[in-house]
């Protein structure tokens, strides 16, 4: 697979939510905080107004344009920024997802949107280097985004035998795509694999790492895989991920022997061959520097929990149902 693949496998998103809004007349809510899920929506038909907690200023969202909230911070949507806000209780209490909610007759304002859980442990694997809004406009290269969206609407309100499932599948898509789109237009001043992937010379690195995790690479066969010097490739992996390419490589090992340990029965000899490691001891060592514990307790759920090990667990790569847009 590829980086981007690798990383959304291990975090496992899971749609827990998809539905549609339409909005008439003079509105205003207030979204609770989500948990640390993702929100990703667009809209469809209309306008509207999106704040978010910690963020300064409003960003109005036209019709085509795409959104990302990755840190379920609490928000609000509005047709004008300044109305006083009803909670989202008020107006989504009744709903079922999979549905459009209907608010003051509606015919205003349409949008789809998703919330995501990522049910890996090690969200901040992607969440921490985004911000927390990321406003992908329609005059961004959205064709790829629009199929989904478009088809997500007509699901919504056309409901089928099978529309579930299918919707399921439409977010995942919606999803990916923000991703890609905001990857691209990332590449000015953005730090952090993600944005690495979308430079030529550090994406052939990053993936010849994630396709061949085991193998015993070198700072000097990587800087040949980017077609550059070793010193140069060294100095621009870090300026442009954030870590050196030997820690990114631990790192990345140790993310999938977490995972490995989590949801497989291998045992950690198994585990350590399988990433490139010679002896169980040294896996062990690198295992409990990176992630604060060693791989049995790992295994037996006995992970770290203060603040300093939970930091560099998760930092380890780069430093229900309500409804609707809710």
């Amino acid at each position: 697979m590829d980086p981007l693949s690798d990383v959304l496998s291990v975090l496992k998103p899971h749609n827990y939510m998809s539905a549609g809004f339409d909005a008439g007349g003079d509105w205003s809510i207030a979204f609770p905080d989500q948990h640390g899920s993702i929100k990703c929506g667009a809209v469809v038909s209309g306008y509207c107004w999106l704040s978010v907690e910690g963020f300064a200023g409003a960003v109005r969202l036209d019709a085509g344009d795409c959104f990302l909230l990755p840190h379920g911070r609490p928000f609000r949507l509005a047709s004008d920024i300044t109305l006083s806000p009803v909670e989202a209780s008020t107006v989504f209490s009744t709903a079922r997802r999979g549905v459009v909610v209907l608010h003051n007759g509606g015919g205003d304002c349409f949008m789809v949107s998703s919330r995501f859980a990522l049910t890996g442990n090690y969200a901040d694997l992607l969440l921490r280097m985004l911000p927390s809004i990321v406003h992908i406009r329609k005059d961004s290269d959205l064709a790829a985004l629009r199929w989904p969206v478009e088809r997500m609407m007509q699901e919504l309100r056309e409901r089928q035998p099978g529309g579930f499932l299918i919707v399921q599948h439409l977010a995942h898509m919606m999803l990916i795509q923000a991703l890609r789109q905001h990857l691209k237009e990332g590449l000015n001043g953005g730090v952090g694999w993600i944005f690495a992937l979308a430079d030529k010379q550090m994406g052939a690195a990053i993936t010849a790492m994630h396709e061949d995790p085991a193998h015993r690479w070198t700072l000097q066969l990587l800087a040949e895989r980017a077609g550059m010097s070793r010193s140069t490739f060294a100095l621009k992996f870090k300026e442009a991920v954030g870590k050196a390419p030997m820690e990114y490589l631990t790192r990345w090992r140790m993310v999938l022997a977490a995972d490995r340990l989590e949801n497989s029965g291998d045992p950690v000899s198994a585990i350590s061959l399988s990433l490139g490691y010679e002896s169980e001891s040294a896996f062990s060592t690198a295992f409990k520097r990176t992630m604060g514990c060693s791989p049995r307790q790992y295994g037996r759920g006995r992970k770290p929990i203060s603040a300093s090990n939970k930091e560099r667990g998760a930092a380890y790569i780069n430093q229900p149902e309500p409804l609707a847009a809710e």
